[in-house]
């Protein structure tokens, strides 16, 4: 891997393979640190970071200069018993300080003697007991490099590994980039005070956790937070990051008639009903109103090379919405009678990477309102949705060795 890193990685892949049950444990609960299992010390002229975790976590890490400094981001570990001193060797790092930096995320910062560069890390869970251990491993850079290297990652980009050659997809984890539809001035629908771009931003980060938890799987989230991202900076993103799905989620609400359940929509010029076509009609108006026009972006041959990309992609999103659809009803949750769609939704016009957008409900109907305001509900949909993707990739990966041969 490089050296330049912004991660939010679930690199449980060291230990698990895509679609084998984790073991049982309490996510609820806040990850621990064992200060008895955790080193961070010099190993010659490497800074090495051990850290021992009762679970898995999302995390990042990044360095910052002026003064240098390694910087880890959790979300979200206890530091409860834990002292600086019990951890930290001086050496390559001079000091220690951890706490909460913002609701939901833990912080650790490293001071650091001199410029040292991040060269690998990882978080490998153990399958048996649940645990998690995050090892990186910091080499000295002269000090041009490591400014070049250092920086806070944005707030509106996605979280993930900085741009660096990827090997072939058996041997890598998957990567999913979770787009929370709406955010900032767009606040999507609205109804008896839910709001679907706070809804949605929160189910993303459980999806998140649940896709991360359960191993193999990169996570990316096109917002990480309630900002406005146009449609078409989120397909960006899912370029940028080399990204192997993308999930759009969505919860709107529809004045006329009475949708209620899940439905997976993907890309189509023609829409498979009215409803569906009004429904892209105002995404799409959405965007247009903050300020971004979406039109013109085409020219004929860049048309025909994205054709020629769809053909290939189109039977693997179609299969993926399948999929989805029968978690869905596997793990009974409330499906629409017309549950797979077809509509020109912008943000699913990448051509090259399967592409759904998910209504995990329509807020205009009281049912699924309670269903999506409730956790224990979007716990049991995010579980679907992890399934899903499990008996997906399985079957995807069968089938590209059938074409290979």
């Amino acid at each position: 891997m490089g050296r330049q890193f912004i991660h939010i990685l679930g690199a449980l892949a060291v230990a698990l393979v895509l679609g084998q049950p984790a073991p049982a444990q309490d996510f609820s609960a806040l990850a621990r640190l064992d200060p008895a299992g955790s080193r961070i010390g010099d190993a010659g002229p490497a800074l090495e970071v051990d850290l021992a975790l009762s679970q898995g976590v999302p995390w990042r890490v990044f360095t910052l200069e002026d003064p240098p400094r390694a910087v880890f981001d959790f979300r979200e570990v206890d530091w409860s018993g834990v002292s600086p001193g019990a951890l930290l060797t001086p050496g390559h790092a001079e000091a220690l300080r951890f706490g909460n930096f913002r609701p939901g995320w833990s912080r650790m910062v490293i001071d650091l003697a001199g410029p040292l560069a991040l060269d690998r890390a990882g978080l490998a869970l153990d399958q048996s007991t649940g645990t998690a251990r995050l090892t990186a491993r910091f080499l000295p850079v002269p000090p041009a490099e490591f400014a070049a290297l250092s920086g806070a990652p944005e707030d509106d980009g996605p979280w993930s590994i900085a741009p660096a050659p990827r090997p072939a997809p058996e041997d890598r984890p998957l990567t999913v980039v979770i787009d929370a539809g709406h955010g900032g001035i767009d606040p999507g629908a609205e109804r008896e005070g839910l709001v679907e771009k706070d809804l949605m931003l929160t189910f993303a980060r459980e999806l998140a956790e649940t896709l991360i938890r359960s191993g193999d799987i990169d996570v990316v989230l096109t917002r990480p937070d309630d900002s406005f991202v146009s449609l078409e900076r989120r397909v960006e993103i899912a370029h940028e990051v080399g990204a192997d799905v993308f999930l759009s989620l969505h919860a709107d609400a529809l004045s006329e008639g009475r949708a209620r359940g899940a439905v997976v929509y993907t890309l189509s010029e023609t829409a498979t009903d009215e409803a569906s076509a009004k429904l892209a009609e105002r995404h799409d108006r959405d965007d247009l109103l903050s300020g971004v026009d979406l039109s013109g972006k085409d020219d004929e041959v860049a048309g025909v090379l994205m054709d020629l990309a769809r053909m290939e992609t189109w039977p693997r999103t179609e299969r993926l919405a399948d999929a989805l659809i029968a978690g869905f009803r596997a793990a009974g949750a409330p499906v629409n009678s017309h549950a797979r769609r077809s509509a020109g939704f912008s943000v699913l016009k990448a051509p090259d990477i399967p592409s759904v957008l998910i209504e995990i409900g329509f807020l205009s109907d009281k049912r699924d309102r309670a269903n999506i305001a409730d956790p224990a509900f979007r716990a049991r949909f995010a579980g679907a949705i992890r399934d899903a993707m499990a008996a997906w990739v399985i079957e995807d990966k069968a089938l590209a060795r059938l074409v290979r041969q």
